[in-house]
């Protein structure tokens, strides 16, 4: 499976679009654009800070596995988006208790924008919500 397509079917998982995977990679809209399309595929080194980005093990590109795991690590940032769908919320709802600094597994920075750290099992301890591990049979978030 191409990276183009695994990207695509992470964001569709996710429920991203190209501009939240821009905000949260940090990578520029030309580039990520490109790896979509296919006419471009970043290095090894880049895929793994992109799937650290969005929250899933960092050998999500190069192996073939069939959905997205979050590694066990409390230095894994959970996407927004992810923690939303978690808490069956909006993604405004979770940014803005992030902001507000009313969340104890994550916070909110803004320097030209806002960026957002949420520990994955900050995240659990706190809510009781279960995030499904790299190694758990077949969960999905």
């Amino acid at each position: 499976m191409s990276f183009a397509t695994k990207l695509r079917g992470l964001m569709d998982e996710l429920d991203l679009s190209q501009a939240q995977v821009v905000a949260l990679t940090g990578i520029g809209k030309t580039s990520i654009s490109q790896y979509l399309s296919g006419k471009n595929e970043p290095h090894k080194e880049r895929q793994k800070e992109i799937a650290l980005a969005l929250g899933v093990q960092e050998n999500f590109f190069q192996e073939r596995l069939p959905v997205a795991e979050i590694q066990a690590d409390e230095n894994i940032n959970l996407p927004v988006n992810v923690v939303a769908k978690l808490m069956r919320k909006s993604p405004k709802f979770v940014q803005q208790g992030l902001q507000q600094g009313r969340f104890p597994w994550g916070y909110a920075v803004k320097l030209n924008r806002w960026d957002y750290w949420i520990s994955a099992v900050k995240f659990s301890e706190a809510t009781g919500i279960k995030v499904p591990y790299r190694g758990e049979a077949n969960e999905q978030v």
